[in-house]
């Protein structure tokens, strides 16, 4: 940003490490907004105008958001942290090659390396962060951010338990923060149009929603992770939906590698390679482990209870009821809305025809980032992948297909949605409550599949009425430091 909103950024209190080990809270000022038309005389952005940012995390999803960040002219990334040495050497060669030019001309000095993130906070000049770590740090880091003075973009979910999210919601507002959850589909114009013909009346009033929830053993078993194979085995264990409390064996930590500060809040638990390494694209092993991430919601449940949630119109909200399959009522774990929606999670699309008959043998459903929203009049998807929304009948297509319908961004996709909101100080698509909300979702369903039972919540109030087991699995336990 300007230099004069650097200036003020640096009255602000920060969180150093020795006032965070401290528990020390500090505020933050609110910064200079230097309006978005300032432009350099070459017409991009002038250096001093440019939104100063840094990332946290440089794994397989940071290195997409430090890609998409060095690729936006009015972004500057002067900072980067990451516990894992080789991963920040990488990380920093990428920014030098981006700004070669920029360095050369000498409107850019050097980035910032750091394997503490707290370090990378107390920096005056930093204006906000992208957090992209495994999914046991999105919310203390995201609190300390807000802490410091930093909006935020945080990777879904913003939390591993409901109790952390609202604690991270609490914080973002009382510090005047710009918050976007890493839920980039909610920033897609082919589902908002969707959501938002649902949110109209386009199918009539809506009875019942799909999206998919898989076992823990489809994505780690098949021989694809031999260390966690036998826990996840489902001839001993079962179907198994959610994370589970499993070790593996120790390994000799990697030259390089800050052990302590990757576990951080999570219990101590000796290193493994599979708790950090990706054996293949897509799936991040650590998140079959309670400590570190809640399964599902780490890939796309996050991304489709968002979907799903705003269609419905409960994206500020949640369910009233979750509905075990043991109990008789539905085949699949089910969660019942104040209006009596039903939100059915299913293993796969075909459920939604063969255990439900909601939609004709013949519909053509691909994706996974959303669902299938059926009503009165019809039934249409939100999915991201494949063929993209389909539904019918073919009267409602057509009337869904009509140019009143179209929904117009703009350029700005997720990430350039957060930075015209740190300019405007407006809310972006997938703003602080909409992210816990989503993360919510997902925490209630391994709750009840821990439990085996059915459920009542409060969404209003965040709590199990009149269930003492339930509620203890709203929270837990943190490793000091790091309580927040």
């Amino acid at each position: 940003m300007a230099s004069s909103s650097r200036n003020a950024a640096s009255k602000r209190r920060v969180i150093t490490r020795r006032n965070f080990l401290g528990r020390t809270v500090v505020a933050a000022a609110a910064p200079v907004i230097i309006p978005a038309s300032a432009r350099g005389a070459d017409g991009h952005v002038a250096p001093s105008e440019r939104i100063a940012l840094g990332l946290i995390g440089h794994g397989m999803m940071g290195r997409g958001h430090l890609g998409r960040l060095l690729s936006a002219p009015e972004v500057e990334v002067l900072a980067l942290c990451e516990v894992d040495r080789t991963r920040l050497d990488a990380g920093l060669a990428t920014v030098a090659g981006a700004y070669a030019e920029r360095i050369a001309g000498g409107t850019y000095g050097t980035c910032g390396a750091y394997t503490d993130y707290r370090e990378l906070l107390a920096r005056d000049d930093i204006d906000g962060v992208v957090i992209a770590t495994p999914d046991h740090w999105h919310s203390p880091m995201s609190i300390h951010a807000a802490e410091a003075g930093k909006d935020v973009y945080c990777e879904k979910p913003i939390s591993i338990t409901i109790d952390e999210g609202r604690q991270l919601v609490h914080a973002v507002r009382r510090h005047g923060r710009v918050f976007q959850n890493g839920s980039q589909y909610r920033t897609s114009p082919s589902i908002r149009r969707a959501c938002d013909f649902i949110r109209q009346g386009g199918l009539g009033n809506v009875t019942a929603a799909f999206t998919l929830w898989n076992t823990m053993e489809h994505f780690i078993g098949g021989g694809r992770f031999q260390a966690c194979a036998a826990s996840v085995n489902p001839a001993v264990t079962g179907k198994y939906y959610a994370p589970q409390d499993y070790a593996l064996p120790e390994e000799p930590v990697p030259d390089g590698l800050d052990w302590d500060l990757w576990l951080g809040p999570a219990l101590a638990r000796p290193y493994n390679s599979l708790y950090h390494t990706n054996p293949m694209p897509g799936v991040v092993p650590w998140s079959f482990c309670e400590d570190f991430g809640v399964g599902p919601s780490t890939w796309y449940h996050s991304h489709a209870a968002d979907v799903l949630q705003y269609a419905l119109g409960y994206e500020e909200s949640g369910p009233a009821e979750l509905l075990h399959p043991g109990s008789g009522e539905f085949p699949t774990l089910t969660c019942r809305y104040a209006n009596g929606v039903l939100l059915h999670l299913v293993e796969g699309w075909s459920q939604v025809k063969d255990l439900y008959h909601a939609v004709p043998q013949e519909a053509q459903l691909d994706g996974s980032f959303g669902g299938v929203v059926v009503g009165e009049r019809g039934w249409l998807t939100t999915m991201s992948g494949g063929s993209g929304v389909t539904g019918g009948p073919e009267e409602l297509m057509a009337e869904y297909r009509d140019p009143r319908h179209d929904v117009d961004l703009g350029d700005k996709d997720h990430h350039g949605n957060w930075f015209e909101c740190i300019k405007t100080r407006e809310k972006p698509h997938s703003h602080e409550e909409i992210g816990h909300r989503a993360a919510s979702l997902g925490h209630l369903t391994i709750i009840a599949y821990k439990l085996g039972r059915s459920l009542q919540w409060d969404p209003a109030r965040e709590v199990f009425p009149e269930d003492a087991q339930a509620n203890r699995m709203l929270r837990r336990a943190r490793r000091a430091p790091w309580h927040i």
